[in-house]
């Protein structure tokens, strides 16, 4: 074989990997590409960042805010000179200019408002994370039904193998007369039958992958062409733990402390605020309808009537109706709501713990007992087979153990799925990830 025989051969044998491995979806994968098509995600993740383009740092609260003022007037009748500051009787053009620039130095709000920004930002990415949660939760469930009927289609599929030939077997002993015409019949019902379910299994399956999908947001793909991966890694069982990492408990913490700052936020309305300010100012005069009135020119009065003023001013509240005292104590009721809604939410939790440890528990105690069984199932249905190959018992019996040994069979497999789902699904409640 020549270079370019064997690179072709290399390349539809890598092409032949990749497509193979597009098609398998194990759980993870599935969460990964959902969380990046979910719209409700990529919401809460434009509503950080505009969180945090809203959050102000403590220098730009101490910053200083600087205004430029232009203002002309026309005072008409008895006014007052701006060159003597006496009064006299004429019209006046007067043009004034300013720069103020004021900075608080001691500003307590300011403090809080800083902080208030912090647990903003903080509660969005929050709330995105309790979104994710949940979403998390459903694509589980939606997967594991799925995988439920995968695997079942499995076990209906090699029974039905089974069937073909013991059909086949029968015919052939029907025509040869071995065998009388009722177990052909017996036997074509019993095939018939298990071609039902299997039909019956494969709509829900790919029923249940179409809503998967749907559930992902992808619609680029052959729903036929893919299957799904049991989750190998998780085969212990989850840890047993108080402490919590769900979301909705970061939550409820940040609301009760955007809660308590809300009432530091009211109590500095009876603060006081020091304020250094700076202001320079020029201005332009000219009296109207008096041409023999000599006045010096625009850019000569700008110059000569500059005025630099620089002080401090501090604002102290006294008396505001008691409006300040009552949103005080509103503010306290409400930080006290929001740390009675912590322990709620953590009870909430721990309720829904329980009952899933004890599912789990459930689950547990079934394995052996179920796998004990199996083996009987087993066991019975090659006993009844090499009797229905002698004659002794008929197709009826055949089919009922056959059926049995599906059924036990399909028990095992999904009771051990339902464990890994109730392990994944509390370590989703706990921690919020899968490991």
């Amino acid at each position: 074989m020549n270079k370019k025989s064997i690179l072709i051969v290399l390349l539809f044998a890598l092409a032949t990997f990749v497509y193979g491995q597009e098609q398998s979806w194990p759980l993870q994968k599935c969460i990964d590409a959902a969380l990046q098509n979910n719209l409700d995600i990529k919401i809460k993740q434009l509503e950080i960042k505009r969180a945090q383009k809203g959050k102000t740092s403590m220098l730009n609260q101490l910053l200083p805010s600087v205004n430029l003022y232009g203002d002309q007037t026309y005072n008409f009748g008895s006014t007052i000179d701006p060159s003597t500051n006496g009064r006299v009787s004429s019209n006046i053009q007067y043009d004034n200019f300013y720069v103020n620039a004021r900075m608080n130095l001691i500003d307590f709000n300011a403090l809080a408002t800083v902080q208030k920004d912090k647990i903003d930002v903080e509660k969005a990415k929050v709330e995105k994370e309790i979104v994710e949660n949940e979403y998390k939760l459903q694509l589980l469930e939606s997967y594991y039904q799925a995988l439920f009927s995968q695997e079942l289609l499995k076990i209906q599929r090699e029974q039905l193998q089974n069937a073909t030939f013991n059909l086949d077997r029968v015919s052939k002993e029907v025509t040869i007369g071995s065998k009388p015409q009722s177990d052909l019949y017996d036997m074509q019902l019993s095939f018939s039958q298990e071609e039902k379910r299997v039909l019956e299994t494969e709509q829900l399956y790919s029923l249940q992958k179409k809503q998967l999908f749907q559930l992902m947001n992808i619609t680029d793909i052959v729903i036929n062409d893919m299957t799904l991966v049991p989750y190998l890694k998780q085969q212990e069982t989850a840890e047993n733990s108080s402490e919590f990492a769900n979301p909705k408990i970061k939550f409820t913490e940040l609301n009760y402390k955007g809660n308590k700052n809300a009432t530091s936020m009211q109590r500095t309305n009876v603060l006081p605020t020091l304020s250094g300010y700076y202001t320079f100012s020029t201005f332009y005069y000219k009296p109207l309808n008096q041409p023999s009135l000599a006045v010096e020119n625009f850019n000569n009065q700008l110059g000569n009537n500059k005025n630099h003023q620089i002080g401090v001013q501090l604002n102290v509240p006294i008396f505001n109706g008691f409006r300040t005292h009552k949103k005080v104590v509103a503010a306290k009721i409400e930080t006290e709501k929001s740390q009675l809604a912590i322990e709620q939410e953590k009870e909430k939790l721990n309720k829904q713990i329980e009952i899933e440890t004890q599912n789990q528990q459930n689950y547990i105690q079934l394995q052996n007992k179920l796998k004990e069984t199996l083996e009987y199932a087993k066991a019975s249905f090659k006993t009844t087979q090499a009797k229905f190959t002698s004659g002794k018992v008929d197709a009826i019996v055949l089919s009922s153990v056959k059926n049995l040994l599906l059924s036990t069979s399909f028990d095992v497999l999904k009771n051990s799925l339902q464990l890994d789902y109730i392990n994944l699904k509390i370590n989703l409640i706990k921690k919020n990830q899968l490991d």
